[in-house]
Parts: structure tokens; sequence; C-alpha cells
């Protein structure tokens, strides 16, 4: 193991342990490798599947769990490939398909009767989960879809102009000045921000990109979404996201939230945060549709 990575492994290890909450820590095999799913909750809660953002790992969500996991058995997922403690195998993720059969994969493994669950993703774990539940409507139950990117709508030109160089070249020092720039040094939990800037680091594979839904994609959908969108994002219009999530997707409520950036999402004015999302898992619309038969 390389100093580098062993330095990155002790901050995932120290920002985890300033988790809240109890955790139970599961590895899952399968033929992409050994994802590492950190479990919380009572045991007997409804199960919901967080997915973290792009090289923000799974410990991205410290100052939700809290709230999640009083209620619920959450599920907080390091994919693989990306920065965390999920190992690649010998098959490779090469596409859209690969990505959400290994989320098959992943949500088989989680129990026998688990079936289906409710997903929340933020930025492109929100990619993810929308495009899941288009897929596998059936195992589904709700959507939670927190500054989602590449759903409805595309990046602004000026964020992506940002992240060329930290794209280009990846440096721990890139890394936290783009997210001190995106979340105008917005104040997250010193330990995380130290792990972002190593996860820039960590010998990464290609991420998995597919095509944005397409309007009549997103009509077709059964599936009861929440859409939250930061009125502070740089990394697209949110007011646009938002009236093209209203426009073209059924069962869905949204809202565009302030005082908060899209990559401060999961952790800025998190208690207002956490709260919508939990009025919505248990909204009487989610719950009718879990009790469809």
């Amino acid at each position: 193991m390389t100093e580098d990575l062993t330095r990155f492994l002790a901050a995932y290890d120290a920002v985890l342990a300033r988790w809240p909450v109890p955790v139970d820590r599961m590895d899952l095999p399968s033929a992409y490798g050994t994802t590492r799913v950190t479990a919380c909750g009572p045991e007997d809660g409804e199960p919901l599947v967080l997915l973290h953002g792009g090289g923000t790992t799974s410990t991205v969500w410290y100052a939700n769990v809290a709230d999640l996991a009083r209620t619920r058995r959450v599920y907080a997922i390091d994919r693989i490939g990306e920065a965390g403690r999920s190992l690649r195998g010998d098959r490779p993720m090469r596409s859209v398909d690969d990505l959400h059969d290994w989320l098959d994969g992943v949500l088989d493994g989680l129990g026998p009767d688990l079936g289906s669950a409710d997903l929340c993703g933020h930025s492109y774990g929100g990619w993810i989960a929308l495009t899941y539940a288009l897929r596998a409507p059936q195992r589904v139950r709700s959507l939670v879809l927190l500054d989602p990117t590449q759903c409805f709508a595309g990046y602004r030109p000026g964020y992506l102009l940002r992240a060329l160089p930290m794209l280009l070249r990846p440096t721990a020092r890139r890394a936290r000045a783009f997210l001190a720039w995106e979340t105008r040094d917005a104040a997250a939990d010193p330990a995380w921000r130290e792990l972002y800037g190593l996860a820039a680091e960590f010998p990464n594979a290609k991420t998995v990109v597919g095509k944005r839904p397409r309007p009549h994609q997103l009509r077709g959908a059964t599936v009861p979404a929440l859409v939250l969108l930061a009125a502070d994002s740089r990394a697209h219009h949110s007011r646009r996201v938002e009236a093209a999530a209203r426009r073209h997707l059924p069962h869905a409520e949204t809202a565009v939230l302030p005082g908060l950036s899209h990559h401060g999402m999961p952790f800025q004015h998190s208690a207002a945060l956490n709260r919508l999302m939990l009025e919505f898992l248990n909204s009487r619309e989610a719950r009718d549709f879990r009790e469809k038969p």
C-alpha cells in the first residue's frame, strides 16, 4: 500500500469515526469488485440507500445520518472505482448498463427480503438514482434527488471551465480550492474537507457517464420523487433545473433551497434539509406507492 493511499484511508476512517451514530460495515462481493456499505439505524427500519456525489465518498453524509437513522435503516455506499473503501474486481464498469447492474447487485446484497428501497442521490449520485429508477422502477420506492446533475439540464460552462484543471491534473490543493470556490468557503467538517482533497489523488477508474434522460423517458416515470436544488449552485441554473423537473417528471415535488451550494448541499443547513427529506419519505404519496401490490 502506498503512503498516499494509507493517508487517504486513515482520513476516511477518521471522518467515519466522527459520525454521530453507531455503524455497521458491510462488504458486498460482485464481479465488479467489493462494495463497501456503511449501515446505521434500526435494522427493521425502512431501507434508505444514499449515493454520494463524485469524489466525495460515502462519508459526506456525516451531517445527515443522525436524523435519517432515527427511524430508517440507512445504507451509505462507496461506488466501486472511485475514492472510498470499495475495491475494484476483475470486471470493470464501462457502461451505464454495468453501473445499473452493479447497483442491482448491491440492493440484492443488502438483504434477501429487501426487494426495493428509497434512493437518495446527490449530484452524480442523483443521476445514477434517477436513471436506475427509470430502468428498474420496481426496485425503487421513492427518489430524493439533491441538486442532481445531468438529469434535467446541463452544466454551466463556467463551472466546467473551473473544474477543468482539477480534472486534467487532480491534486489535493486544486480539489480543495475548487470546493472553496463552489461553496463560497462554506464551513465543512475539517476532517471531511481534508479527505475530499486526498480523494482527488485516489487511483480512480474512469467514471461511467451517460446521456441525460430524454423528456419522454422522464414523463414515463412512475416513482414519486423529491427534487431539492441549491439556490447558490454554481454547477447549473437551479431555477431552470426546477422548471424542467416540474415540466417533465410526474409525481415530483421540487424546491430551490436558499443558502445552499452544489457541493455543500449535504452539510449546509443540514437540519432543514433532513426535515424536508423525511417529510417526503413519510408522505402519503410515498406510502401509497409502497403499498401498491
